[in-house]
This record gives C-alpha cells, sequence and structure tokens, in this order.
C-alpha cells in the first residue's frame, strides 16, 4: 500500500523573513522578524547536569550518520535512545548496533511519539537538514546537523533564528573546526602574519566520481525496494519517482536534494579562512566559467561537472575587502601561487594570500594537528616563526564541544549562527550557477539578488505539499 504524507500542520513552522546577516554570527535574535514563533508543549531545553548523560535521537544513521554516532559515543557522555532511518537497508549495522534504541522511519512519527530525550543528531541529506533541525529545536532540543547547514539560503537563516530563539545548543558538522591546527591557523591569521589579506582561493576535487553531475535526469521508474520510505526520504523536496541514481549517498549532485561541491567540500575547505577572516555574506557572486553544455535545459536536474566562481566579500570595519575564487570538479588556482608545493591531489584546499604571506591549507583534517593541516609560505621566510599565544579554547572533539555545551559548559564555535553565514555564502554560488551564470549582487539585510528574481525560487525553494517549513 502507498503510504501518504501525513501533513505536520499541527506543528507547522511559520513562515518568517529575517534582516541582516552580522547578527547570525553571535547567534542573537534578527531585526524585523515578520511572523510569530509557535511555542509547543515543553519546547524549553531542559537542563543537563554535567553529570548526567545526553539522550540523543537520530536522525539519519547510516553513512556519515554512523560516523557522528561513533564521535558521539565517544565522548562517554551520551545514551543513543532512538534511532530513524528511512532506509532500513543503510541503517542496519547501526540498529545492529544498538539493540535497545526504538527505531522509527519517519522523523515525524519519532517527534511525536519519543520521551525524555534532550538533543538531536540530524545527518539526513542536504534537503531534509532545516526541516527536521527546525522541528527538533522547536520542541527545545538541542541539535547537531551536518554540513551543509541547509539545501537554501532562507533554511539556514531560519535554522539559525530557531536556535536563538530557543536558546538550544547547535553545532554544524565541520569536524575541522574543532582540530588543533584549525584554531592555531586562525590565530595565525589573526595575529598578522601575513599580513593585510584582499585575496582568497578554495578549491575541492570532488565529485571526483563519488557521485554523479552534468547529467540529465534519469526517465526510468523501477520499483521502490523493500526497506526504503521513498516518501520520507523525499520529504520537502518535489515529487519525483524512485531511481538508484540517487540514493544512497548519489543524490548530492541533483539540485532538488543537494549542493554539489561546494556545499560537500566548500563548508569544510573554506571554513578556517572564514574564521580567520571574520568574512560575511558576500556582495556579489559571478560564475567565471563551467563545464561545456551547462546552459543545456536537458542538463538542469544537476550541477555542472565542474565550475570556477568569483565571490566578493565586504570590508570588515578596517579590514579590507576579499575576493575569493571557488573551483572544483578538480579545477584549481593557478600553480604559481603554491609556490612550489605540491597541490592536494584529494579533497582540496585553500590558499589565504596576505600582503607578507599565504597561509596554505592542505587539507581540512590530516592528522588534526597543526603540521598536517597547514603550511606558511614562503617557507624560507617562516622557517623559525614563532607561532602567537593560543587564543581560542582547545577541545577534546567537535562532538564532545557540542555534547559539553548541551550539558551547560560553553558554546560550540560552530554553532548555527556561524554556521548560517558560511553555508550562505557558499550557496550563494549554486545560485548564481542556477541562473544560468547571471552576476548576482547580493543584498544580505534583503535576503535578495538585486536586479535578478529569478533567483529568489533558489533562495528560498518551495516546499512539498505538507511538508512546509
Amino acid at each position: 500500500m502507498k503510504r501518504t504524507t501525513r501533513p505536520i500542520d499541527r506543528r507547522r513552522f511559520l513562515q518568517g523573513s529575517l534582516a541582516g546577516a552580522a547578527w547570525l554570527a553571535s547567534g542573537a535574535a534578527a531585526p524585523g522578524l515578520v511572523g510569530a514563533v509557535e511555542q509547543s508543549v515543553a519546547s524549553q531545553p531542559r537542563k543537563v547536569s554535567a553529570n548526567d548523560k545526553l539522550n540523543i535521537a537520530c536522525v539519519g544513521v547510516g553513512g556519515r550518520g554512523a560516523d557522528d554516532i561513533n564521535g558521539l559515543m565517544e565522548t562517554g557522555a551520551v545514551n543513543i535512545v532512538a534511532l530513524c532511518d528511512c532506509d532500513s537497508r543503510r541503517a542496519a549495522d547501526t540498529y545492529e548496533k544498538f539493540p535497545d534504541a526504538r527505531r522509527f522511519r519517519d522523523w515525524r512519527k519519532m517527534f511525536d511519539e519519543l520521551k525524555d530525550y534532550d538533543a538531536v543528531m540530524c545527518a539526513t541529506p542536504d534537503h531534509n537538514h532545516a526541516i527536521v533541525s527546525v522541528h527538533a529545536m522547536q520542541l527545545g532540543k538541542h541539535v547537531y546537523c551536518e554540513k551543509p547547514l541547509a539545501h537554501s539560503i532562507w533554511e539556514a537563516r531560519r535554522m539559525a533564528q530557531v536556535a536563538a530563539e530557543k536558546g538550544v545548543a547547535t553545532q554544524m558538522g565541520t569536524q575541522g573546526h574543532a582540530y588543533e591546527g584549525t584554531r592555531r591557523a586562525v590565530e595565525i591569521v589573526r595575529s598578522g602574519a601575513i599580513g593585510e589579506v584582499k585575496e582568497l582561493h578554495c578549491w575541492t576535487d570532488r565529485p571526483a566520481g563519488m557521485w554523479p553531475q552534468g547529467v540529465r535526469r534519469p526517465t526510468e521508474t523501477p520499483p521502490v525496494p523493500p526497506g526504503l520510505d521513498w516518501d520520507v526520504w523525499l520529504g520537502p523536496a518535489p515529487q519525483r519517482p524512485y531511481n538508484p541514481v540517487y540514493v544512497p549517498f548519489k543524490w548530492r549532485g541533483f539540485w532538488d536534494f543537494g549542493t554539489g561541491g561546494i556545499g560537500d567540500m566548500g563548508i569544510h575547505n573554506l571554513d578556517t579562512a572564514f574564521w580567520a577572516l571574520e568574512l560575511t555574506a558576500p556582495t556579489s557572486v559571478q560564475v567565471r566559467d563551467c563545464s561545456p553544455g551547462y546552459d543545456d535545459p536537458a542538463f538542469k536536474d544537476t550541477c555542472p561537472a565542474w565550475c570556477i566562481i568569483d565571490m566578493q566579500f565586504p570590508a570588515r570595519g578596517e579590514k579590507p575587502p576579499v575576493k575569493m575564487t571557488w573551483y572544483d570538479g578538480g579545477k584549481v588556482p593557478p600553480t604559481d601561487l603554491f609556490q612550489g608545493e605540491k597541490i592536494p591531489e584529494h579533497d582540496g584546499g585553500s590558499l589565504v594570500i596576505g600582503s607578507k604571506g599565504t597561509l596554505f591549507t592542505r587539507t581540512w583534517h590530516g592528522g588534526e594537528s597543526a603540521d598536517d593541516m597547514f603550511v606558511l609560505l614562503p617557507r624560507k621566510q617562516f622557517k623559525d616563526y614563532q607561532a602567537p599565544p593560543k587564543t581560542l579554547p582547545r577541545v577534546r572533539s567537535h562532538h564532545q564541544e557540542w555534547v559539553d555545551a548541551c550539558r551547560g559548559n560553553g558554546k560550540p564555535l560552530s554553532n548555527f549562527g556561524y554556521a548560517s553565514v558560511l553555508t550562505e555564502s557558499l550557496l550563494l554560488g549554486n545560485v548564481a550557477l542556477r541562473t544560468g551564470g547571471k552576476k548576482i549582487e547580493w543584498d544580505a539585510k534583503a535576503m535578495k539578488a538585486v536586479g535578478c528574481p529569478e533567483a529568489d525560487q533558489f533562495v528560498k525553494p518551495e516546499f512539498r505539499q505538507g511538508w512546509t517549513l
């Protein structure tokens, strides 16, 4: 029997618009909010003492979600009380690992029925991040959500808004944000070691054959395999027939579900520079080049096979404007910028070019140490360089940082306030691609592409009936 979508109007998320972007970085409430927030029973977070274990319900528990659960368990401070996945095939190993946890196929049913839990881990495909996370926060639950924070700019802002209103602890899954190498690099850039920064390059090799991009939409309509609830998997995305080209994991290059290489690895690879330079949303974004044939309507369903995008970030006080160039699909910055250093073959990195030197981030993970993650160029100039005193807090792990915050100790540094601005900035690159490569003049306060009304549908997409955010 075909399952019909159960509307969530009883706890409908009221639409709102936000004025400004700077408020996001601090997590403060935005001025000019349109619409009141619906209050639900027991919608305030339960106070968890430093000695209590955190009860966590998990949505999306295969693949990346399974890794996040492992990271949470390593803290020694959590109980996994519920597991929710619309694909039991993908979730089988995790189900076996936690036999006492309640199991659900539909996160709405889990939120309706589950009692006595404190927090939610969300590791669904991109298009379900916001609807799951906002619903959880409206119930007063702390939320850890995988990157990119959201599928669209409006969703990212909505998530930051609700997090601030509800006072919950939030964290986006940029694991590298907690590494020693990342925090050391941020301190070095902010100390002035590489001088004034006006130029930035960031790149990834993705999709690198991991998922399809620059392809036509499939026309075959095979039956939905046992164990997969296709309606729940689609969530707020437009209705379309199931096809194995989308699941598992291969959805990332399709616009209705994913955000391409810029959402997958841009979030990781830009994080260090974005944080160090205290960037805000760009003022303009323009596609410089992309794979041939991308303007063919037959290929409008997916990201291009590769692209190069220029972004202009505004001045921040006395700090000058910064021009960033993004590269994916195997494209990289001009080789002379690497000053003889080997260009990473996988994942990608960034070049933060200052008036006195360059910070070259070679990976977002590596061995997690400063030596593995970045190098200062030219090497000869920085041979005897002494790093500045540590000013950022150090944590045991990214997951530990969030768990501690849920128990009232500190605030995650990759919280939804910060993460929403980083996500918005990169997703503007996708808006530029989807409007046919038009230059996007971005009015962050109005959340509008000036003189480009066709961009509106990509800034705030239309959600499928019954799944309104």
